[in-house]
């Protein structure tokens, strides 16, 4: 709603006495003095209006001023009297003074404002509501949270039934814990008041809270945050997977794993009809942070099937190549703006017969990143070399190294015959580009890669004989 009390004193040109209802307070409606009962909600002000004899009799009734101490009196008709404004003082009510306004003529303007702005306020929430559906369609709960926050001009924290935070928007990563604290009920000084919570689901079956902090209308974030908490419980629903559940996907990506015709045959019973898929490997470095669990709810929001098997707290999966970056994303998001120590390793897209080759890149992708503390690293961006050499021990990397002694001259240094090498295996060993580079002749070039396979043993025709060599400079560039 968007008038206060303080807005609906300007717009009677009213004179405001303070009382226990603030002047900032949002109105809820009017209602005449001779109809009034209770007030409606404690978050909202509810205006009153009456002449000054009937408020003053009102007041009068010890039940009816503590029942009128919740609202905020519009005295109108006549000037208010010293006895009234005593009466008000004493009970410390909150009134507005419409001098030369019948009763008869505010009450309909103030009902008819109201309703208009009421009328907007749902307006705002309908469209609010249909965009929120929208997002929810194209990118999930992330997607839902962050456009909440943006129509509350607020922030957003998403927790699950155990406290952990699934995803923020706005500023909510700087205030999860008062988001916990208020969800919880939890014994915590909470520094951000006005906290709003959404549960996510109905009865014994809630799967989440919604803490959200507005700066925008309270009514509109309240209706918006109830909206988007139903939506969130659609996205989130998703059954306890049993433990023959659990036993049926580890034989399946046994299955695929191994490969071969009987692999594509099953990912198509299953429902899997994409002629690629990638590897993806997911782990959290928090032991309260149940991996296989977001993943299958990640694969939920991305409309995938479940394709994966956990063991020892690491899921190994399989992913269409189109949703493998919107994996990706949602990841970076929750490590980054969310804070959550999550990995996620990502291989390289295979036919659906030979799924094996991703499944060891994403698991090695994996590695590097809880090694590197990366929330997400793909296999094709890794420098394999440098990752190779960064793993391997003093001793391994002096026997690596020793393949090219052979080459050293009298004074123990590298010189023509190591440069020549150098050079010739950067330019992927095209003797043109190799002899222009070094300023020599094709024939002198022949002799010196002669001479240096007689010397160290190796064959640069044979590629296993030409990495060693290259990983042998590399790690001598290393150390120099």
């Amino acid at each position: 709603m968007g008038y206060s009390v303080r807005s609906i004193g300007d717009y009677l040109s009213a004179e405001l006495l303070p009382g226990t209802v603030e002047a900032t307070a949002p109105v809820e409606g009017a209602i005449r003095l001779s109809e009034f009962v209770m007030a409606v909600s404690a978050l909202h002000a509810t205006l009153v209006v009456g002449t000054p004899a009937e408020l003053l009799e009102a007041l009068a009734d010890t039940v009816r001023r503590r029942s009128l101490a919740a609202c905020v009196l519009v005295v109108a008709g006549e000037e208010a009297d010293h006895d009234l404004l005593t009466a008000l003082d004493e009970a410390a009510i909150t009134a507005l003074f419409v001098p030369g306004v019948d009763a008869e003529v505010v009450h309909p303007r103030l009902v008819a404002l109201i309703a208009t702005d009421q009328s907007a306020e749902d307006r705002r929430v309908t469209t609010g509501t249909k965009v929120l559906t929208q997002v929810a369609r194209r990118g999930g709960v992330v997607a839902v949270v962050a456009e909440l926050a943006h129509r509350i001009d607020g922030w957003v924290v998403l927790l699950d039934a155990h406290g952990q935070m699934i995803t923020t928007a706005g500023s909510g990563g700087l205030h999860v814990r008062d988001a916990v604290a208020v969800a919880f009920n939890r014994p915590v000084r909470v520094r951000h008041r006005g906290l709003q919570v959404h549960a996510v689901g109905q009865g014994e079956d809630i799967s989440a809270h919604l803490v959200i902090s507005a700066r925008g209308s309270t009514s509109r974030s309240r209706d918006l945050g109830s909206q988007a908490a139903a939506l969130l419980d659609l996205l989130l629903r998703t059954p306890d997977h049993p433990a023959t559940e659990r036993l049926g996907r580890e034989v399946m990506l046994s299955t695929l794993l191994r490969g071969g015709p009987e692999a594509a045959e099953l990912l198509r019973r299953w429902g899997v009809h994409a002629d690629s898929l990638t590897a993806f490997a997911v782990a959290s470095r928090s032991r309260t942070i149940d991996a296989e669990r977001l993943a299958i709810r990640w694969l939920d929001e991305l409309g995938a099937a479940h394709v994966l098997s956990a063991s020892q707290g690491r899921v190994l999966g399989f992913i269409a190549d189109d949703g493998a970056p919107e994996l990706a994303t949602i990841v970076e998001g929750l490590a980054g703006a969310g804070r959550m120590p999550l990995r996620l390793g990502l291989g390289s897209p295979s036919e659906p017969q030979s799924l094996a080759r991703s499944a060891a890149e994403a698991k090695q992708s994996l590695e590097i990143a809880l090694v590197d503390a990366q929330p997400v690293v793909w296999y094709q961006s890794l420098a394999t070399v440098s990752y190779v050499l960064e793993h391997l021990d003093d001793s391994a990397t002096t026997r690596i190294a020793a393949v090219l002694d052979p080459l050293r001259e009298h004074d123990g240094a590298h010189g023509t015959l190591f440069e020549t090498l150098q050079v010739y295996l950067a330019e992927h060993g095209a003797w043109g580009a190799t002899a222009s580079k070094l300023r020599v002749h094709r024939q002198t070039l022949t002799t010196r890669i002669r001479r240096i396979e007689e010397l160290t043993g190796l064959s640069m025709t044979n590629p296993d004989d030409r990495t060693a060599a290259w990983l042998a400079i590399r790690t001598l560039q290393n150390q120099t």
